[in-house]
């Protein structure tokens, strides 16, 4: 988590750490006392891969949305997508399931995750993410995560979910 910190804070990125307690789905982070978000969105994230395992995606949607996966793929112009497993999660952001999150790229030295965000998100004011750990949540802008995802040096893309 600190290294996180340093890197957001190196970049100039504003941010505010609001700490809760472990939580491993949507629906936990829903559960929170919504007050400490400041009105913030929720970014839900999900880790898949491609049918042969040869790309692997970090979506970042709205929390209320559900992904369509050969929606995604269409857009993407991928095979069949599904959910990564644990150990593909930990080889690229080394991340456990329930951390998932953009900020795991710092852990994609070789950046073969594709980041692809929902092009809702542009329209929210602050988004809600976790600092590669489940027991905190940082609340920063949409162009901030755009501005830490480009400094990652990953490939992304916007995407209609």
């Amino acid at each position: 988590m600190e290294e996180v910190f340093n890197i957001l804070q190196g970049l100039g990125i504003h941010y505010e750490l609001v700490n809760h307690k472990p939580v491993y789905t949507i629906e936990d982070m829903n559960n929170l006392d919504k007050e400490s978000f400041k009105g913030a969105e929720i970014c839900k994230n999900l880790f898949l891969r491609d049918q042969k395992g040869k790309r692997h995606f970090l979506v970042v949607l709205c929390s209320e949305k559900k992904a369509n996966m050969e929606k995604i793929q269409e857009q993407v112009l991928s095979t069949r997508l599904s959910f990564a497993s644990c150990e593909r999660l930990i080889k690229y952001l080394k991340l456990e399931p329930g951390h998932v999150s953009p900020m795991g790229l710092i852990n994609d030295e070789e950046k073969k995750v594709e980041v692809l965000i929902d092009k809702e998100l542009k329209d929210k004011k602050l988004l809600a993410i976790h600092p590669n750990i489940n027991e905190a949540s940082i609340l920063l802008t949409y162009e901030d995560l755009i501005h830490f995802i480009k400094a990652m040096g990953n490939q992304y893309e916007f995407i209609t979910i």
